[in-house]
């Protein structure tokens, strides 16, 4: 191939795919270029995984201070971790434009092969990352590690070095809130200084800016667990609404408020610094909030990765905007609010894709990844009256749980017990619960298709396993959700110690009806393994998230055999 064509083809290819380099067997073992004196201080990367391709990822830093111009690479991909079979070599190049990451698209691979790769300067040489394709046709087993709310200032992400020391994943999923947009004073905050996790002066404010936002990935990059986890497995990731800002949707976000400029100006440079940081794919380029896309395991697990945040989600309605001025709750109001069926998570145009996608679909399990609880997490009305009107601490009380325990063995209830068990509001009005309506168009759609559906969560900060029911009570699927890498969780914001979250972990299955398992205390990841006939999921914990000295605490497992 001629010095002009090679040129004409690497030059399309960046067009097509904005600043990630298209490398095929067309640029395979070129002569490298003398690199830059760089260093690789937040690791190494891979993402985005397809059957004869995979992104490879990593940020160039310039050594020399006050450097700003362009810096130049090596890039090399082999069979083996020392490199004696290098496959592909290449150079690429990056600048201050991109926040000084570098992608590297490698097309034309083999399939369900395992693949070792690493970046080269002038004077250092990245850590080897490691990365694998996937599947092509049969395949016995399918192993994914799903991750959701990293915080920096609340502890050490001692989550993600358990993960890269326990498995052999096939692809890690990560369901959002990777990094978390508030300041130096904001929440998870209170033992940042004391453990070593305070935010830098530099990037100690709200994340606001481009810059802001690139500061804040840099820091997190830093952590040994993340960088661990990123060089052990490819990545699957969509984000949440802490990669732009707290409860984001279309046309906003609750932490989004007067004289912090214009929110989609914000979005756009959350966004950008997004797209420069993860080894990601963008389905529609890299300027535009598109991210939903499905990936194929063989033919035993097809997933699809949603955008339940930005992209097509409704303002969440607030059970605070139904209580009048003496705390008395709308309750018609409310239920009319909560049902329309005009209101959406997804958007009419994510919805449809999803909807086509699933029909079209053939793995025998089909899996969605996304960011907030879609069960059914309906309680007690008084407890939601009391969380609403600020009463949390005594909100979910023991006798509660006695009296549905009662109801559940036949005990005979007074018709005021029975009332107060069976008027019910949702617990979560920002997850599915706050767009029923939709949720069961989806169920519909599932049930009418028979396909065999596993839903991954995040969100919450704890561990859930609820089962997916139909309007009339037919199970149409799974929900497993994982547990926070190191934001608090249930316990924390009810002020409960230890034992108290245990007990009350205890009695929520019996509160809620599809509810069948939660952790209310602890982080940690879930591992899923799929086979042909049964899926199996493990809650994976850590004793501690203060210093980088952890050890693996109880878990717990669950298993579904098809019938």
């Amino acid at each position: 191939m001629s010095r002009f064509t090679r040129r004409h083809f690497i030059k399309a290819a960046l067009a097509a795919s904005g600043s990630v380099l298209v490398s095929t067997p067309l640029q395979a073992m070129t002569r490298p270029e003398l690199p830059s004196e760089v260093a690789f201080r937040h690791g190494v990367a891979s993402g985005d995984p397809l059957q004869d391709a995979v992104i490879l990822w990593t940020r160039a830093t310039p050594v020399k201070s006050g450097e700003s111009g362009p810096v130049k690479v090596i890039w090399e991909l082999a069979r083996d971790s020392a490199f004696k079979e290098v496959l592909r070599r290449g150079n690429a190049e990056t600048d201050l434009a991109r926040d000084y990451t570098v992608k590297i698209d490698v097309r034309e691979l083999e399939p369900g092969s395992r693949y070792y790769y690493r970046f080269i300067g002038a004077t250092e040489q990245s850590p080897v990352g490691r990365t694998r394709t996937l599947p092509e046709g049969g395949v016995e087993q399918i192993k994914l590690a799903v991750f959701s709310c990293s915080n920096y200032p609340a502890g050490y992400f001692n989550v993600y070095q358990l993960a890269a020391q326990s498995g052999d994943w096939d692809a890690v999923l990560h369901l959002g809130d990777y990094i978390y947009e508030y300041g130096a004073n904001g929440y998870a905050t209170e033992h940042s200084a004391e453990i070593g996790r305070a935010l830098p002066e530099d990037n100690a404010g709200e994340l606001l800016t481009l810059t802001d936002y690139r500061k804040r990935y840099a820091l997190y990059r830093t952590d040994t667990g993340l960088q661990s986890l990123h060089a052990s497995a490819p990545f699957i990731a969509v984000w949440d609404d802490h990669e732009i800002s707290n409860d984001t949707w279309k046309g906003g976000a609750q932490n989004h408020n007067e004289g912090e400029g214009d929110f989609f100006a914000r979005r756009a440079a959350a966004v950008q610094a997004y797209y420069e940081w993860l080894p990601i794919r963008p389905p529609a380029g890299e300027r535009h909030p598109q991210i939903y896309r499905s990936f194929h395991f063989g033919g035993l697990v097809d997933l699809h990765m949603l955008d339940t945040r930005v992209i097509g989600r409704d303002r969440q309605i607030e059970f605070a905007d139904y209580m009048d001025e003496k705390g008395r709750f709308d309750s018609e109001s409310f239920a009319a609010a909560l049902a329309d069926p005009g209101r959406s998570l997804l958007g009419k145009t994510q919805f449809q894709w999803l909807a086509d996608t699933l029909e079209k679909s053939t793995g025998r399990w089909q899996l969605l990844g996304q960011q907030v609880l879609m069960g059914k997490m309906h309680l007690p009305a008084e407890i939601m009256v009391n969380f609403a009107s600020g009463k949390k601490s005594t909100a979910i009380t023991p006798e509660l749980i006695a009296l549905k325990a009662a109801s559940m063995k036949g005990k005979p209830l007074s018709e005021s017990q029975r009332a107060r068990l069976q008027q019910q509001l949702p617990y979560n009005l920002d997850a599915w619960d706050g767009y029923p309506a939709e949720r069961e168009a989806l169920y519909r759609r599932v049930r009418a298709l028979g396909k065999n559906l596993v839903v991954a969560a995040g969100d919450t900060h704890n561990a859930w396993f609820s089962h997916l029911k139909y309007a009339e009570g037919t199970l149409v699927g799974l929900e497993f959700a994982t547990a926070s890498v190191s934001s608090p969780g249930m316990e924390t914001y009810l002020g409960l110690d230890e034992r108290a979250a245990v007990e009350l972990a205890r009695g929520m299955p019996l509160l809620i009806d599809d509810l069948q398992y939660c952790n209310l205390h602890q982080r940690g990841y879930l591992a899923l393994t799929f086979r042909e006939d049964e899926v199996q999921a493990e809650w994976k914990f850590i004793d501690n998230i203060r210093s980088t000295e952890f050890a693996e605490a109880a878990g717990h497992r669950v298993v579904h055999r098809l019938a």
